[in-house]
């Protein structure tokens, strides 16, 4: 997994990992009624990237800490579905059902793997591709799927893949995330100017059919043009510099940890 998780570049398919996550509707439903997303996108952020870092590159104890604020924290999100399929209204959702924790893991595996290839070309190594993908199983099986819910192999998995995204709706809970994700509407003007950009990039690392339902437009020009940008500069930076985010959210968690400071807060979002 280090491969792939040491880059900062998977971040830059953030965004298009939390939509295909949101078109879920139990997560959609846990993320706008039990976060104030719009107001800290910011912490959303990096309450996903120090679990997913600590558990690539921490110790086990740091492991089982995180773990265990993630599940305090999934403890509080639940509730009742009110959008979706009509034969799923009214049915419970919580935030610690195997089921929507292993697809957040998948999306982060699939989001992460895709962008990463765009930028240094595909992985050919079958084996390293394998390798790759049962790491990331890690991502999943730290809270509550079980090992043998996560799909045997790629194969496997990209079938799972398939028939979610077929079956993925975006409800009203999913475009208020989309919103508040893509247009920042309450942050800072400089970071406003960066979100046609990455509306840009989202729109092309989507399924077509999730696209749609978003409102989002693929425009292929721009779309290449900021690819060529970001591997021209990307692939020559030294790996030191790629992963700074690793390194920032590690020592941000360790600091949190060794001052008895909660690593999550209630309120930030799963």
């Amino acid at each position: 997994m280090n491969l792939i998780i040491q880059e900062s570049v998977i971040l830059g398919a953030g965004a298009a990992a939390i939509l295909l996550q949101v078109a879920e509707p139990g997560v959609a439903a846990g993320v706008n009624e039990h976060s104030n997303f719009a107001e800290r996108v910011g912490d959303r952020l990096r309450t996903t990237m120090t679990y997913v870092y600590c558990v690539g590159f921490g110790t086990p104890s740091e492991k089982r800490a995180i773990a265990n604020a993630v599940t305090r924290v999934h403890k509080h999100v639940n509730g009742v579905l009110n959008e979706g399929e009509r034969k799923k209204k009214g049915q419970r959702y919580s935030a610690l059902d195997p089921e929507l924790q292993l697809w957040v893991a998948a999306t982060l595996y699939y989001t992460g793997l895709d962008i990463y290839q765009r930028v240094f070309g595909p992985i050919e190594d079958e084996h390293l591709h394998e390798e790759i993908y049962h790491e990331y199983a890690v991502i999943a099986i730290s809270l509550q799927v079980p090992p043998e819910m996560w799909p045997r192999d790629r194969r496997a998995f990209l079938e799972y893949w398939d028939a979610k995204v077929a079956q993925l709706q975006v409800t009203q809970h999913a475009r208020e995330v989309a919103r508040d994700l893509l247009y920042l509407p309450r942050a800072p003007w400089y970071l406003r100017v960066l979100t046609p950009s990455l509306r840009c990039l989202t729109a092309e690392l989507l399924p077509p059919r999730i696209r749609e339902y978003f409102g989002l437009r693929s425009n292929s020009f721009w779309y290449h043009v900021h690819m060529l940008g970001l591997r021209a500069v990307y692939r020559w930076l030294p790996l030191m510099v790629r992963s700074l985010p690793v390194r920032y959210y590690l020592w941000d968690m360790r600091r949190r940890l060794s001052c008895h400071r909660p690593v999550f807060h209630k309120g930030i979002g799963s």
